[in-house]
C-alpha cells in the first residue's frame, strides 16, 4: 500500500502487511513537517511572547523588558517536529508497517516503482493502494514576476524557516493559512499587511463572526487591504520586494514596499510524478483525483485520500478518510460525516465553525434560529483577561436540532468539539443547553449560547 501514515497504522493494525513509501524522509506529511504541527508551535510561543509583553502588567506581574531569542524559537519549533515524526517511526515498528524513503510511482494498477533516496530502486506488486500524496502552495503567475524562491518571495513552507526577522511582510491572501502566519511575525515586530482580493477576511466564514475575528486582528496591529489584487512586482531580494497592487473596484494602481511577500493564496493537490496514467487513472480539471462515496478512484482497489480528493484540505479528514477507507478495503463499509468536519484558524483569538454558516441556511430556504453568547459574559473569559469574542449556534426552527456551531474566542478550537459530537449524534440545543457545565468553564458560553436558540440564556 501507498498511504498516510494514519491509514499505514489503521491497516497495520488490522493486520494487512502494509508498506508506506514517503520521498520526505520524515513522516506525517505537509501537516506535521510543514504545516499544522510547526505553524502552531510558532503561534503558541509568540502568543506567550505577546502576552509577557502586553498583557503581564495587566495580572500584576512585572517582567522587564522581554525580547526574541528567533533562532531559540525556530530550534523549538524543530524539536517539536522531529519528535513527533520520531513517534510515528515507533508506532509503525509497533504496528508492524514497513516504511520505504523514496518516491513511488505507479508501473501499472498493481505494481508501484520506488526509487528510494539512497539511490537505489525497489519494486512491489500492491492488491491494494491509498494515494494520500498531499497539496502544495498555489503560486502566482510567472508574468507577475513574483515567483518563489522562499526567502523573499515565500509560501508557507518558507515562512516557516526565515533566518531573521523582517520589518516588513506582506502577505497576499486574507485565509487561514496567511492569517495565521502573518499573526507569528507581527507578534515578532514585523509590520504586517494582509492584501486580500474581496471585501473581508476568510469569506468562507458566517460572517457575524468572521467581522468579530477580523476586528480582533485589527486591534492587534495587523492591516488589511481589501478588494484589492497583486498585478506584479519585483523581487529585489535582501533589497526588499517591490509589490504592485490594484484595486479591483477601482482600478487604481499602489506600490507596496516589504522586506518579505508571503504568498498564501491556497494550494492545490500534487500528483505530478505518480504516473497515475499507467494505472488508469488521471485528475479532472480541477487536478483533483475524482472518488466515489468509498474513496475508490475508477480502477476499484486504488483509493484516494485528503488532499488530492475533493473537499477541504483538512488533516483530520485526511486521517478520517484513510481509516475508512482501510475498513472499506477489510469489507466494513468504512464512514465520514463531512458534515461534522470542524475547521479552526490558530490565531488569537481562535475561530472555530461546524456545520452551516447563517447565510448558508437563508440560501436554502432553512427556517433555523440562532443562539448567540459573548465571551465578555463569561466569568473564566473575564478573569482570565480574554473577554473577546462570542458563541453561535444555529438550529433547525423546527426540530432544534443542531445545523452549525461558530466560536471565535481564546480555545475555540477546543470548545468546538462539544457541538461537533453533539452534531454527528443529531443532538439539539436543548441537549446541550441542559447539560451540566463545570463552573467556572469556557465551555458554559456554549452551553448559554445552545440555551439563547431554544430559550433564552441566564448571564446575557
Amino acid at each position: 500500500m501507498l498511504i498516510g501514515y494514519v491509514a499505514a497504522i489503521k491497516a497495520g493494525q488490522r493486520g494487512l502487511k502494509t508498506v508506506c513509501i514517503e520521498k520526505r524522509g520524515a513522516l506525517g506529511g505537509t501537516c506535521l513537517n510543514v504545516g499544522c504541527i510547526p505553524s502552531k508551535a510558532l503561534l503558541n510561543a509568540t502568543h506567550k511572547l505577546h502576552e509577557a509583553q502586553h498583557n503581564f502588567k495587566d495580572y500584576g506581574i512585572i517582567t522587564g523588558p522581554v525580547s526574541v531569542d528567533f533562532a531559540q524559537l525556530m530550534k523549538s519549533k524543530e524539536t517539536a517536529v522531529t519528535g513527533l515524526t520520531g513517534g510515528i517511526e515507533f508506532l509503525f515498528k509497533k504496528n508492524k508497517v514497513d516504511y520505504l524513503k523514496g518516491w513511488g510511482k505507479f508501473a501499472d494498477k498493481n505494481t508501484i516503482d520506488i526509487d528510494l533516496n539512497d539511490g537505489k530502486k525497489e519494486q512491489i506488486k500492491v492488491k491494494n493502494v491509498i494515494i494520500a500524496t498531499g497539496s502544495e502552495p498555489n503560486e502566482l503567475p510567472a508574468s507577475t514576476g513574483l515567483k518563489f524562491d522562499e526567502q523573499y518571495v515565500v509560501s508557507s513552507t518558507g515562512a516557516l524557516s526565515l533566518k531573521s526577522i523582517p520589518k516588513r511582510m506582506c502577505v497576499v491572501g486574507g485565509g487561514v493559512i496567511g492569517l495565521e502566519m502573518g499573526s507569528v511575525y507581527q507578534r515578532l515586530g514585523t509590520e504586517v499587511t494582509v492584501i486580500q482580493h474581496t471585501d473581508r477576511i476568510c469569506p468562507f466564514l458566517d460572517v457575524e463572526v468572521g467581522k468579530a475575528f477580523q476586528n480582533s486582528l485589527k486591534k492587534q496591529g495587523l492591516k488589511f487591504m481589501f478588494n484589492t489584487k497583486v498585478s506584479g512586482g519585483v523581487n529585489n531580494k535582501e533589497k526588499g520586494v517591490v509589490i504592485n497592487l490594484e484595486d479591483v473596484k477601482t482600478g487604481a494602481q499602489s506600490k507596496l514596499d516589504v522586506d518579505i511577500a508571503l504568498i498564501s493564496i491556497g494550494r492545490h493537490a500534487f500528483t505530478g510524478g505518480l504516473q497515475l496514467e499507467k494505472a488508469g487513472l488521471k485528475t479532472n480539471e480541477r487536478g483533483v483525483i475524482e472518488i466515489n462515496k468509498h474513496w475508490q478512484t475508477t480502477v476499484p482497489h486504488i483509493y484516494a485520500i485528503g488532499d488530492v480528493v475533493p473537499g477541504p484540505m483538512l488533516a483530520h479528514k485526511s486521517e478520517e478518510e484513510g481509516i475508512a477507507a482501510v475498513e472499506h478495503i477489510l469489507g466494513e463499509g468504512g464512514h465520514v460525516n463531512y458534515d461534522t468536519i470542524p475547521a479552526v484558524i490558530y490565531t488569537y483569538p481562535e475561530v472555530a465553525s461546524v456545520g452551516k454558516t447563517e447565510e448558508e441556511l437563508k440560501a436554502a430556504g432553512v427556517n433555523y434560529k440562532k443562539g448567540v453568547f459573548p465571551f465578555q459574559a463569561n466569568s473564566r473569559a473575564r478573569t482570565n483577561l480574554e473577554p473577546d469574542g462570542l458563541v453561535k449556534i444555529l438550529t433547525d426552527a423546527a426540530t432544534d436540532k443542531i445545523l452549525g456551531c461558530h466560536i471565535v474566542g481564546s480555545c475555540a478550537g477546543e470548545l468546538l468539539s462539544e457541538g461537533v459530537l453533539a452534531m454527528e449524534y443529531g443532538g439539539s440545543a436543548e441537549d446541550v443547553g441542559r447539560t451540566c457545565h463545570s463552573h467556572p468553564t469556557l465551555s458554559e458560553a456554549f452551553k448559554e449560547a445552545c440555551m439563547a436558540a431554544y430559550d433564552k440564556p441566564i448571564h446575557f
